[in-house]
């Protein structure tokens, strides 16, 4: 973050200028400093028009997200844990890096496989186990 863009992972940095911070009142404990100081930072970045990301990145970043983004596509995100305006910041950054990285992680295609012999074996027993005490629950004939 040298320049002020923001590295997600190898493959995206995500440029100063598409991102935006706008500090505010925080609320919370703080008494008198709390109503004089904005210390809540929210960050916005707009995931719809950014011009770092592929198609493909988008279309992930704009499904995998759709909850947290607005109609327009904006990813608004904030931060008020401290009293502090610049560790906010840092804590909002922090949490945009990792939403972000996760939501572009390409999960693992799933490998059909078959059961192994052992459990398929263990499988009938068990029901013939059960069969059997269900056998025992009939009538009782006296013969």
């Amino acid at each position: 973050m040298d320049d002020g863009s923001i590295e997600i992972n190898e493959a995206l940095t995500v440029p100063a200028s598409e991102i935006s911070y706008r500090a505010s009142r925080s609320s919370g404990p703080g008494g008198q400093h709390v109503n004089t100081s904005s210390t809540r930072v929210e960050l916005v970045w707009d995931v719809a028009g950014s011009e770092v990301l592929t198609a493909e990145q988008r279309a992930r970043l704009l499904q995998r997200l759709g909850s947290r983004l607005t109609a327009e596509g904006i990813l608004i995100l904030a931060s008020q844990a401290t009293r502090s305006q610049h560790r906010n910041r840092e804590d909002v950054t922090d949490r945009f890096v990792k939403l972000v990285r996760e939501a572009l992680r390409v999960p693992k295609k799933r490998r059909k496989t078959q059961p192994t012999r052992a459990s398929r074996e263990r499988r009938l027993q068990a029901k013939k186990r059960r069969s059997e005490t269900k056998k025992l629950r009939g009538p009782v004939s006296f013969d």
